[in-house]
């Protein structure tokens, strides 16, 4: 069963080195390295749009700053904490 998603990654083509440390490093293999070139006639990286954990693992690693930015979603409520939340 595949992870739920809690985050996204935006991946700025543009000043990404296509270095593929982000690649290597993401836990969830939710990011890949392009087809097309950018730019400078190398391969950034791609988020596929799914299985993002918000981790910020990439974030981390990169040697580029601006290059990629990870945004964490609010982990939606657990089913004890929702019917608590109802009987008050």
């Amino acid at each position: 069963m595949a992870a739920v998603s809690r985050g996204s990654v935006r991946i700025n083509v543009e000043e990404c080195k296509g270095c593929g440390l982000c690649v290597d490093s993401c836990p969830p293999k939710c990011l890949a390295l392009a087809p097309e070139l950018n730019a400078y006639g190398v391969h950034p990286a791609h988020y596929a749009g799914e299985g993002c954990t918000g981790c910020g693992i990439c974030f981390y690693c990169c040697p580029e700053p601006g290059a990629i930015t990870v945004y964490r979603m609010p982990a939606p409520p657990r089913a004890t904490e929702a019917a608590h939340a109802t009987t008050l």
